[in-house]
């Protein structure tokens, strides 16, 4: 298999700064999956920048085509010419070597005709933040097992399973397919990585600080946790570490990786158990890019005086109302009106003006 953009001709040249802050990478995946009676395996394969989704093609789309994700790519076709259509043609041509490759592996795997099936690939580059190659991947997985990967410092395959030392062999006997591999990889991705890092440079290379807090949650048992959440943060690396009395505590921390929240930013959080009285002890500190120096966060209880303090206010407000309703029934009483509702006209400049938005009921 080559990559699913390999085909396309580089063209044009960048001026980019030196260095762009943190990593970077690209990725494309692409899978095929057999439905029984309903005809050919489907194909998909995305194109990912860092995490920011930018192409996709789904062999079931009405166009069949590779279709822009990103609004930056909206215009990729002015710097390159012929981009959509090399796109869609080497697309295309990868749907259907999935489908031949899928029915070889079930024969490997000596599984009967029929049943849902997969065949996945993943392949990539990261770059440093000067934007000089760091590392490249290449594998493939049937049935979510890992099969074939790259080993780029050996230019080897690495058979994840026995049915894949056949393949292996016969992908190695041709050195020149692993060297192209390796050439791809190591120049060809990371030239395309300078390339659309310039083109989105607006959305890739922004950094949304994170928002932040610390809550506190008790067990059924009375146990205590405490969560420090991050989110609305971009780009996706940041750092959340449980400090108690300022040591860390990373033998004791719960994390989740971090998730996409959807609308382009991240959210990630971590956990730490506590004993109940000993949280002003526990600190959280946030490493992000778009922090100027790390942000310390701890549990802050509320304030009973808080309560105490709102509702005094509440308190006035209901007297407050009291009054204003006895001083508009007054009113009525002795207007001489007796019905309907009383609204003062709003262009009145006299005493009662401040009446304007009051209506009661007679």
């Amino acid at each position: 298999m080559e990559h699913f953009l390999c085909s396309l001709l580089l063209l044009g040249s960048l001026t980019l700064p030196d260095t762009w802050a943190g990593s970077h990478s690209m990725r494309y995946f692409a899978s095929a999956v057999t439905r029984p009676g309903l005809g050919e395996p489907r194909f998909l394969a995305v194109g990912y920048v860092d995490d920011q989704l930018f192409v996709s093609f789904d062999s079931d789309s009405p166009s069949q085509r590779v279709e822009p994700r990103a609004a930056w790519m909206e215009r990729v076709e002015q710097e390159f010419p012929g981009y959509w259509e090399g796109e869609t043609l080497t697309a295309r041509a990868y749907a259907q070597t999935f489908r031949v490759d899928l029915e070889t592996l079930r024969r490997s795997f000596n599984q009967s005709a029929g049943g849902v099936h997969t065949l996945q690939a993943m392949i990539g580059c990261e770059v440093s933040p000067e934007l000089t190659f760091q590392r490249g991947f290449m594998q493939d997985a049937y049935d979510g097992w890992d099969y074939l990967v790259l080993d780029l410092e050996t230019l080897t395959w690495r058979a994840e399973v026995p049915q894949a030392v056949n393949t292996k062999r016969n992908w190695e006997a041709d050195r020149s397919l692993v060297e192209g591999w390796k050439a791809y990889l190591e120049e060809t991705c990371v030239i395309w990585v300078k390339k659309y890092l310039e083109m989105g440079k607006d959305t890739l290379m922004r950094t949304d600080p994170p928002s932040a807090r610390v809550t506190r949650h008790t067990g059924p048992h009375g146990e205590v946790t405490l969560r420090c959440q991050a989110q609305d943060f971009y780009p996706k690396e940041i750092s959340l570490t449980w400090l108690r009395d300022g040591e860390e505590q990373p033998q004791d921390t719960e994390f989740i990786e971090t998730r996409p929240a959807g609308d382009g930013t991240f959210q990630k959080w971590a956990a730490v158990d506590v004993t109940s009285g000993q949280e002003g002890k526990y600190s959280c500190r946030i490493r992000h890019e778009g922090l100027s120096e790390p942000l310390t966060l701890q549990w802050e209880p509320e304030s009973s005086s808080t309560w105490l303090i709102v509702g005094g206010i509440v308190a006035a407000l209901l007297i407050l109302i009291a009054v204003i309703a006895g001083v508009g029934i007054w009113r009525r009483k002795h207007s001489g009106v007796k019905g309907g509702d009383y609204v003062q006209a709003a262009g009145n400049d006299s005493a009662q003006g401040s009446d304007v938005s009051l209506t009661a009921k007679a």
